[in-house]
């Protein structure tokens, strides 16, 4: 989720912080925050004022109309403020159709002032921009400001003056508050654009001839902002909507999803209830939770949630206890039901994940028999057979109920059988396993004549359409009467204008604010008036089978799954022709097509990409979301770029603004933020879309049907392309926009490109609830710019059945007023013509029945399936799936890195200390001339301990072994090993000891450290393990921190490590201060406040390469003992096999 609610204390705090205005801001922190634990007396000393001064008190829980709810207790002194405090306080209130207990409250001073001196000031975030909204009446009855208010749009990226102000909003405001008011709301409005507010509303602002008083104030921020803004939010605590409370199970799995590059959700609606989910994905979580609520199971849905973006064994084993410990602390009479479900998964390893919730059932097996639960699963996506397999082994094993369904079985399917609404089979029908690439049988083995050519996707000539048709008698079409229409924020286009030189321009529908009074009668202006911005055209078609990518970012995976889908596609070349990666210098790299293998170069920038490869007009993106914004924005500098897909989640809302002005300024068309990005089968895939090889080919990928399908979620499109496989004859083109609040590109952008592409015969939206895109699609059909069939579908209907707000998986996936509800969009899509089904079960039938409406009046005519060509299984993937076996190059029984805890010789590190060799003191004269404290020696051995071996894997080990094996001497085959040691491996104490030295001792702040470090290209040494991670710990650097914090008398520059630690892993779990980086920056405590040593010295030794001396010393003991090891096991001559080598001669390069 980007924008969150902060309480009004945090809110009032930033804005007396960091308020930049001429204008006399009262009372400033003049506040106190009171629970029931709160010491009086105290709070008294702390705040004195509160004995002086009248008071006001009010619930600060997220509640809006406090004073009509007579939450407010205004005018009292200190004793009447604690009498009504009394009296309110751990006392239940219902807001609206939430319940809740009051527990915190707000008093600040009371601000004598006359109604007239009251005024209401908004402002908030749209996709075109930032809306400031201002009526001279504010109060409590103000009323609806919405009709009321003055309002003005500040386009993204600009500026508000105090002219504007003064001339567009202070209208009916005295002339002498104007200068006041005009400052206050521009420094206002710049605090909203620098803290990265989304919202923040000040009803009443009351100004005086003393000043400015910010009396209530109500604010969201973007919380995908924490890494800019960090040094001015601080440690920022997001309350619960009022109504829920604040579980530490939630905390906890919030603390996971911060410290994992994955996703993990958790929400607590009933802990009583009886139907629990643990769900895959953004979008088949709210999916789930529709369908359940559609079964009428509301009222004992336990909770809301997801795991997605691949987590790893251990985090989906930490989210499923969680789970499962909740779960299981009260029984239920009718006993509990646990739905273990997801659509098909685009790069998740099911496999993986679903051992990590196998290992919680066993842990669980006893509570979850007792408290009689039931589990439902249904999953796809790679590798998923396994993991269903091992799902159904724990069942029997445990004799916990489990029925476990793939592919076959409909996603939702599960969730009525878990209610009782549709019987369990006995042996559910399995999908063909997979994993030797075979096409699946169908039983539609047809696809379009009329896309037989390579030319298919190339504009053809215009063809006659049937019109949308009205929904048939057994898709009711309800009345949309009863719902609310507000009359901001929804927005439409003007589709008869679109070939037009107007702003528009093209066949681009762009979202401008309109008026509407009742949905049915809109008539849309034309476009040019709401142009905030020039705007160039964008292509009719996204990709070909000609389409050529780059990129960015080292996803070796992606880029073979496309390079397969491209080979079965029987594209003539590959549609990957660079990557660029800004962290190592120009290479190449390999990749398979088809049966051999073939280079692709590395870039270090995108200029030389570009340069080198004019025939690119595609970028994918899978910069971090730190990085995201700056390589997008450069991307866009090059006119031969057409179509950028932005994979990244959590770009700051403010951020993808820009790149959406920008993209519609250069004609650029945008997938994502928060995507898995899109396919065009037979033509062109982005990324991970479709997932692996097997869904490829199950899901009938490879060819073009005549479907075409625009989603926000990545893993929902997955599971369109195998509904629509199995009731069509295939998808055209699917694109997943993206789950943020202001995707770069609409629903509508694709639904126009969809109704202009011949090739496509009908279109599927799967919609969800927040924003209001869907009613443009409602305006094109209506106007007649949409003629062909839409079948459509808004997801999140339940969240109107919940008492208080739930913020869904995807960051746009949130209802802030009546029109943005999956409902009232359902409805009036319905309304206006186009398919809608009963609820997402029924999707699958819709998309049949209007299908075969199309073939049976001629518009689709099927045509003969042609078989794809085969593509060898990866090595890598086929003994993932235990379908090979290879032998190992060597031997070695002296070390073993690979488990929890580093292992020499069979003892563990921890027993390896307990010996205290005392090397110490030894290395102490040596090296530094002096005579160290006991706790320095002691460090040293340690730090030779923990550096003397990390297994034969490592350049210097392999060199050693080798020689060894060839029959040289000790000093020969060590000298081999300690030859390898330099920049590359070894050689980080040193470089982390001055990174991390120059930047603390510049003054800079551990996230401007990391920022710089990321702008200027460069890795921070001393950061990132292959194997280790936050969430799997080292055990050698826990050692070394443990007795660090406890023996040494200062750790400054290890403190600022660990601070720089907290932000890398935020990003990337594995990002972890290794052991090279904590023996660099400790030893710089170390040399520096031990006392025997002046700063110059210290600092000496560490350019001399001291620090690099430890490595060496410590690894040479276990090089020496390579060399022992495989003389006593009397290894013969070492010659790797060619097998494990890539032969790529000359006549290859031509690829």
């Amino acid at each position: 989720m980007s924008a969150k609610a902060i309480s009004e204390q945090t809110g009032k705090e930033f804005l007396y912080k960091h308020i930049c205005t001429s204008a006399a801001v009262q009372n400033r922190f003049r506040y106190a925050s009171v629970t029931a634990e709160t010491d009086w007396e105290r709070l008294s000393r702390e705040h004195p004022w509160l004995l002086t001064e009248r008071l006001v008190i009010k619930p600060d829980q997220l509640i809006k109309r406090r004073g009509k709810l007579g939450l407010v207790g205004i005018n009292l002194d200190l004793h009447g403020v604690r009498e009504w405090f009394k009296a309110h306080v751990m006392r239940e209130t219902t807001v609206g159709k939430a319940k809740g207990v009051l527990k915190n409250f707000l008093i600040e001073p009371f601000v004598p002032h006359p109604q007239e001196e009251e005024f209401y000031v908004c402002i908030y975030a749209t996709r075109e921009g930032d809306h400031v909204l201002f009526h001279h009446e504010g109060g409590v009855e103000v009323g609806d400001v919405d009709a009321k208010a003055q309002r003005l749009l500040v386009a993204v990226d600009e500026k508000l003056s105090e002219e504007q102000v003064t001339e567009k909003l202070l209208t009916h405001v005295p002339d002498e508050k104007k200068p006041v008011l005009a400052s206050f709301i521009v420094g206002l409005f710049n605090l909203y654009e620098d803290l990265y507010f989304t919202y923040l509303e000040i009803n009443p602002i009351v100004v005086t001839k003393d000043g400015v008083y910010v009396l209530d104030m109500a604010a969201k921020i973007d919380a995908t902002a924490d890494y800019i803004c960090k040094a001015k939010w601080g440690d920022v605590e997001f309350p619960p909507p009022f109504g829920r409370e604040a579980y530490p199970e939630e905390a906890y799995i919030a603390d996971l999803d911060a410290k994992s590059g994955a996703s993990l959700k958790l929400t607590l609606l009933n802990p009583r209830g009886r139907i629990w989910t643990m769900v895959a994905g953004g979008g088949a979580s709210v999916v789930y939770s529709d369908t359940i609520c559609d079964l009428g199971g509301v009222d004992e849905l336990a909770n809301y949630g997801e795991y997605s973006g691949a987590p790893s064994e251990q985090q989906t084993y930490d989210y499923a206890k969680t789970i499962l410990s909740l779960m299981t602390r009260e029984k239920h009479t009718q006993g509990k039901v646990l739905i273990i479900g997801g659509s098909i998964a685009n790069f998740t390893n099911v496999a993986a994940t679903f051992k990590g919730i196998v290992r919680a059932i066993k842990d669980y097996q006893g509570p979850l028999k007792e408290h009689e639960v039931t589990i439902f699963v249904r999953r796809g996506g790679p590798n998923y057979q396994e993991g269903l397999r091992v799902m159904g082994e724990v069942g029997k094993t445990t004799g916990i109920p489990i029925h476990v369904f793939g592919t076959e079985t409909h996603m939702t399917a599960i969730v009525g059988m878990a209610l009782g609404h549709r019987p369990i089979p006995n042996q559910p029908p399995m999908d063909a396993h997979t994993a030797n690439f075979l096409l699946n049988a169908s039983n539609s083995a047809v696809t379009p004549a009329t896309t037989r050519t390579a030319s298919f996707s190339d504009p053809k000539t215009s063809s006659e359409f049937n019109p949308a048709k009205k929904s048939k008698a057994d898709l009711p079409a309800e009345s949309l009467h009863s719902i609310l229409w507000p009359l901001k924020n929804m927005v439409t286009g003007d589709w008869k204008a679109q070939a037009s030189a107007g702003c528009n321009g093209g066949m681009e529908g762009r979202e401008k604010p309109v008026l509407l009074a009742s949905p049915p009668s809109v008539h849309l202006p034309p476009p040019s008036q709401f142009c905030v911005f020039p705007v160039s055209p964008k292509p009719m078609t996204l990709f070909r089978k000609q389409t050529k990518a780059i990129v960015w970012g080292m996803q070796t995976r992606a880029v073979q799954g496309m390079m397969d889908f491209d080979y079965v596609c029987s594209r003539d070349e590959p549609s990957v022709a660079a990557m660029v990666y800004p962290f190592t210098g120009d290479h190449k790299q390999k990749f398979y097509w088809g049966h051999k293998e073939i280079l692709v170069p590395v870039y270090k920038n995108m200029a030389d990409a570009v340069k080198k490869h004019p025939e690119v007009d595609v970028l994918i993106s899978f910069a971090s979301l730190r990085s995201a914004f700056d390589s997008t924005m450069e991307s866009m500098q090059y006119p031969q770029i057409h179509t950028i897909a932005i994979i990244a989640e959590g770009i700051p809302e403010a951020q993808t603004r820009k790149i959406i002005k920008m993209a519609d300024q250069k004609g650029v068309s945008i997938i994502g933020p928060a995507t898995v990005g899109g396919i065009k089968p037979g033509c062109f895939k982005i990324g991970n879309t479709g997932g692996m090889l097997d869904n490829i080919l199950a899901s009938k990928l490879y060819r073009p049907g005549s479907v075409a399908y625009v989603s926000r979620s990545g893993g929902m499109s997955n599971e369109l392309n195998n509904i629509i496989s199995r009731t069509t004859d295939g998808v055209f083109e699917g694109v997943a926009i993206g789950g943020d609040r202001y995707p770069g590109s609409t629903f509508m952008d694709h639904v126009l490109r969809y109704q202009d592409t011949p090739g496509v015969k009908m279109i599927i939206v799967l919609g969800e609830i927040g924003g209001t895109e869907e009613y443009k699609i409602c305006q094109g059909i209506r106007e007649g710019r949409i003629t062909k069939p839409v079948v459509c579908w808004c997801i999140g209907t339940c969240a109107t059945m919940f008492a208080s707000e739930v913020q869904f998986g995807h960051a746009g996936a949130c209802a802030n007023q009546a029109s943005e509800t999956a409902v009232a969009k359902n409805q009036a899509l319905r309304d206006a013509g186009a398919y809608v089904p009963k609820s997402f079960d029924e999707l699958g039938e819709v998309i049949k029945t209007v299908y075969d409406d199309l073939v049976a009046n001629g518009t689709i005519v099927p045509a003969q399936e042609v078989p794809p060509p085969t593509v060898p299984m990866d090595y890598s993937w086929a003994r993932e799936l235990g379908l090979i076996r290879k032998p190992a190059s060597f031997m070695t029984s002296i070390c073993d890195e690979r488990g929890q805890e580093l292992i020499y010789a069979g003892m563990p590190i921890t027993e390896v200390f307990k010996e205290e060799m005392g090397l110490g003191g030894v290395l102490g004269l040596l090296w530094f001339q002096r005579r160290l404290p006991r706790y320095a020696c002691q460090f040293i051995e340690m730090c030779l301990m923990v550096t003397a071996d990390h297994g034969p894997a490592v350049s210097g080990a392999h060199n050693t072994i080798v020689c060894a094996r060839a029959g040289k001497d000790l000093i020969s085959s060590l000298t081999s090993g300690l030859l390898t040691i330099g920049d590359r491996f070894g050689g980080a104490l040193d470089a982390a000891a001055k990174q991390f030295s120059k930047a603390f001792d510049s003054g800079m702040l551990p996230m401007e450290f990391v920022n710089k470090m990321k702008k200027d290209g460069k890795l921070i040494m001393g950061i990132g393990h292959r194997v280790k991670s936050i969430n799997n710990p080292d055990m050698r650097v826990q050692i070394l921190k443990d007795f660090v914090k406890q023996h040494f008398p200062s750790t400054q520059l290890l403190d600022y490590a660990l601070d720089v630690e907290k932000i890398t892993t935020s990003k990337k779990p594995n990002l972890i201060l290794n052991v090279d980086g904590f023996i660099g920056v400790a030893f710089v405590d170390l040399l520096r406040m031990c006392g025997g040593f002046t700063r110059d010295e210290a600092d000496e030794f560490v350019e001399i390469g001291a620090l690099n001396g430890i490595f060496v010393l410590g690894r040479s003991m276990g090089f020496i003992g390579h060399y022992l090891d495989q003389k006593r096991l009397k290894q013969g001559l070492y010659r790797h096999p060619w097998d494990d080598i890539s032969y790529v001669l000359p006549e290859h390069m031509s690829m």
